[in-house]
């Protein structure tokens, strides 16, 4: 019955199973500053063809994102994020040169490896950069971002809490990832992407992930974090391996 608001690419059951988990996702994201965008970039990635995979995610991002730095707005580093405007569109521009002669195959498999980066490679340090330095940290993610989509983890190694301030690296984030989104969203629209048959799935998850942000911060706090991290690395990383083994598949039958 529901059918009609998917499009025919994407199952029912897949269709639930995105807005159920963008309540997860988000109640993550509140609880740990990140980390929700790689999960929910997972599962996208699970469910919808390889090519809508980017800018379903940015816009659903793009909803989170933007719900936390409206209700931190007081916080934000205004120059950092001025800086990375700059930067952001730049990237933006740069990758759209690039990104629609990617294989979708090549998507997926780039995809799967950047996630399995996330999860199990060393973690980046707390670079200090200056300020005006934070243009060329937009254009990198935002590049990288069209791509590969959540860059949420590159982001925050140029934020560190102990230089800005618990409150302000958060509201930071937050603005800076959602005009990454913005422009990644206007990228991909230019290059010919239909948005409007996916509005109703995006919608929904939107509307679940604003649910989430308030209210699941009290589920997550009941389960013990030991248990909490390893289930996290495990699904992130079964999902990886079956999105890289689609995409190299694909990969293989071409040569």
């Amino acid at each position: 019955m529901l059918e009609f608001l998917l499009p025919d690419s994407v199952p029912l059951w897949g269709g639930i199973a995105l807005v159920l988990f963008s309540y997860v996702t988000s109640a993550v994201t509140v609880t740990f500053g990140l980390g929700g965008g790689v999960m929910m970039l997972v599962a996208i990635g699970s469910v919808l063809p390889p090519l809508a995979v980017i800018p379903v995610h940015g816009v659903v991002q793009l909803g989170s994102n933007a719900g936390r730095a409206y209700l931190m707005r007081e916080h934000l580093e205004r120059r950092l994020f001025g800086f990375f405007i700059v930067g952001a569109i730049v990237g933006a521009a740069l990758a759209a040169q690039l990104v629609i002669a990617v294989p979708q195959s090549a998507l997926q498999a780039v995809l799967a490896l950047f996630i399995l980066y996330t999860v199990w490679g060393p973690k980046l340090g707390k670079h200090k950069v200056p300020a005006g330095a934070f243009a060329g940290v937009g254009l990198a993610t935002t590049f990288a971002t069209m791509f590969v989509g959540a860059t949420g983890p590159l982001l925050a190694a140029f934020l560190p809490p102990d230089r800005y301030g618990k409150m302000t690296t958060v509201a930071t984030h937050s603005a800076c990832m959602t005009m990454q989104h913005g422009v990644k969203i206007v990228a991909f629209g230019i290059l010919g992407f239909a948005f409007l048959e996916w509005v109703p799935l995006i919608a929904a998850m939107i509307a679940t992930g604003f649910l989430g942000t308030a209210t699941g911060k009290k589920v997550l706090e009941k389960l013990p974090e030991r248990v909490f991290a390893i289930g996290f690395k495990t699904v992130l990383t079964l999902l990886a391996i079956r999105l890289l083994w689609v995409g190299g598949s694909e990969l293989s039958a071409l040569f």
